[in-house]
This record gives C-alpha cells, structure tokens and sequence, in this order.
C-alpha cells in the first residue's frame, strides 16, 4: 500500500471522525450556552433570576445568527459582497433581539448600551462558529488535496508506462521467425513466453503493484527470450532469493535495467560476455543488482535508441520518485568496463 493511498485513508478517517463528532460538538455548545447562566447562580439564594422564556428566547437569536453565518455566508466568505452581509445579518438580528428582549424588560430605556453589548456576544459566536467551519473545512480541502494528488501522480504513471515500448518483442519475433524456418523445437515455447510477456506489459504490468513472484517470472521469460535470440553472445546468471513472494512491487520497475544490459552487451564484440543479476528480498527490504560489459561506443548508441523511442533511466528515475518517495536508493556506476546498477527499496 503506498504513501498516496495512505494519505487519503489518513485524510478522510479524520474528515469522516469530524463529521460525526460535529453534530455533538454543537449540541454541547448550546446546553452550555443555555446552562451557564444557571450554573454560574445555583450556588446563590433564588438562583438565577432570568426566566425560562427569557433565556430560550436569547438562545433562538444566537443560533439563528450562528447558523445563517455558517451555512450560507461562511462558505462564501471570499467574496467581498457576503463580508457586508453577514455585517449586516449581524446587525439586524441584534436589532431584532433588543425588540424581542423588551418584552422581558418593559421600561427599559438602554437600549444602545444593551444594544452594543449584545452586538458583541453576537460577533463572539461568530467567531466560534468561523472557527469551526474553518477547521471542517481544512479537513475537506486536505482529503481533495490528497485525491488530487493521487489521481495525478497515477496520471503521471501511466504516462510513463505508456512510454515503456515493446521493441524487444518484436525483436524477439525475428528470432522465433528464425527458429521456426528451422524447425526448432523450442519455437512453442518461445512463442507462450512472448504471449506471457505481451500479457504482462498490457495487462499485469497496468497495475499499481503486482507480487514479486509475477515480477520475476516476467524477468525470467524476458532473459530466456534474449538468451534465444543472442545465442552464445551472451551468459547470463540469474539469482533470485525471496524469503516472501508475495509481497507487492511496482511493475515494470527492474525490466528497463535488464534490457539496458542486454543492449549494451549485443552491441559488443566477441562471445560469452557475462551479465550478472540478483534480487533479493528479506522481509520488506528489496535489493536488484545487474552488472553487465560496457562501452563507451555502446553507451553512445544504446542512448540515442533509448532517446528515440523514449525509454531511458530517467523513466525509472521519476517512477521511484514517484512510487517509493524516500524509500528507495539507486546507484549506477560505470567503472572498469563495466555498468553496474544497485537499487534498494523499502517494500
């Protein structure tokens, strides 16, 4: 499970855990709004001395004020018109509530400084009720931030899949064309590994991970095809140790390296040159190696190959940037007439 699926899993338990605990977070607002009063009293003789009616009548005001601000002006508060607005929808209900609260006040002549008080006690549940509808909203924008970010970079991957070309099939077809001329008995199953690996690229190889084991059977299908078809050119040793074969891996990460091999080699002199390949796996450490002869000539044309048809080792690059962000190494080094490839990766 990579880190992108995990950020949107992390992003929207929390979002989900707001929503739910929202509802509740409200109603223990307003029983406090509505207790306090008595609470901060109870202690004193008669209690609290405003009546029931009274201190229901301020809590319909604050709730109408703090829900109309939530609901309909917060969620528009870029624009410059609602900032007026909810002023406005705060002055009004002010106005409102002092002619309301006269009924439990009659004679009352202070009406501005009631007035500016309660205009405060509005613009405070304002503030509670900004508050809150920012953190909500910090939550969403972090779970769609996250699934943009998902949806990107598997755009991106598939992209850069779609640049991995199958050339080395149809050179593999030259060479069971040959065999088949000749009547080799080894042209079927020829045939059933390059069925295998047409099946791997466009179907296995489409996915996000793909078990180790699918991996290497690809890489193997894919060496015994250029073992074929370079004949004594090349010897290849082939060394696989995995202590879980099941555990997940991107596909289509390791074939660019191996076939970087197999090129540079073909375009040498002489016979038996040796490439040497390892994987192995030990727990949730992977480890690929491929050593193979180098030249500088080789180097020349195997790059303008791969620029022409817009494979290369940056491809790889930015699929493990983008699949294993820190959690993998890759060193090449050309030393001693040789290319060597290390690539580590925290499964």
């Amino acid at each position: 499970m990579n880190s992108s699926y995990l950020a949107i899993l992390e992003s929207q338990n929390t979002y989900q855990k707001f929503v739910r605990i929202e509802p509740w977070l409200h109603i223990f607002l307003w029983a406090m709004v509505f207790l306090y009063p008595y609470l901060k009293y109870s202690e004193r003789e008669g209690g609290y001395m405003m009546s029931f009616a009274h201190e229901l009548n301020s809590l319909v005001f604050k709730m109408i004020i703090s829900y109309v601000l939530f609901f309909w002006v917060f969620p528009k508060v870029n624009e410059k018109k609602y900032v007026f607005l909810a002023t406005l929808a705060i002055v009004l209900n002010t106005i409102f509530y002092e002619f309301a609260d006269r009924f439990f006040h009659p004679g009352d002549t202070h009406f501005w400084q009631h007035f500016f008080t309660n205009l405060l006690t509005f613009l405070s549940f304002a503030v509670v009720f900004f508050t809150l509808f920012a953190i909500k909203k910090s939550y969403r924008q972090q779970l769609q931030l996250d699934i943009l970010l998902k949806d990107k970079r598997q755009a991106e991957m598939n992209a850069l899949k779609a640049q991995i070309n199958p050339h080395f099939l149809f050179n593999t077809l030259n060479t069971i064309y040959a065999n088949a001329l000749k009547k080799d008995e080894g042209t079927p199953e020829l045939i059933l590994k390059l069925s295998n690996g047409f099946r791997y690229l466009f179907h296995e190889g489409q996915e996000e991970y793909v078990s180790l084991k699918r991996e290497v059977q690809h890489l193997q299908d894919y060496i015994s095809l250029q073992e074929e078809r370079l004949a004594k050119k090349v010897k290849v040793n082939f060394s696989v140790e995995l202590n879980d074969s099941k555990q997940q891996i991107a596909p289509l990460l390791l074939i660019p390296f191996v076939e970087n091999a197999f090129k540079y080699t073909s375009l040498l002199k002489g016979e038996g040159h040796s490439i040497q390949i390892s994987i192995k796996v030990s727990d949730a450490n992977f480890s690929f190696q491929c050593v193979n002869p180098f030249h500088v000539f080789a180097q020349e044309e195997v790059d303008a190959g791969w620029a022409a048809s817009g494979i290369g080792i940056n491809n790889v690059k930015r699929r493990l940037a983008l699949v294993y962000p820190e959690r993998h190494t890759l060193a090449i080094q050309k030393k001693d007439h040789l290319y060597c490839v290390n690539l580590s990766l925290h499964l």
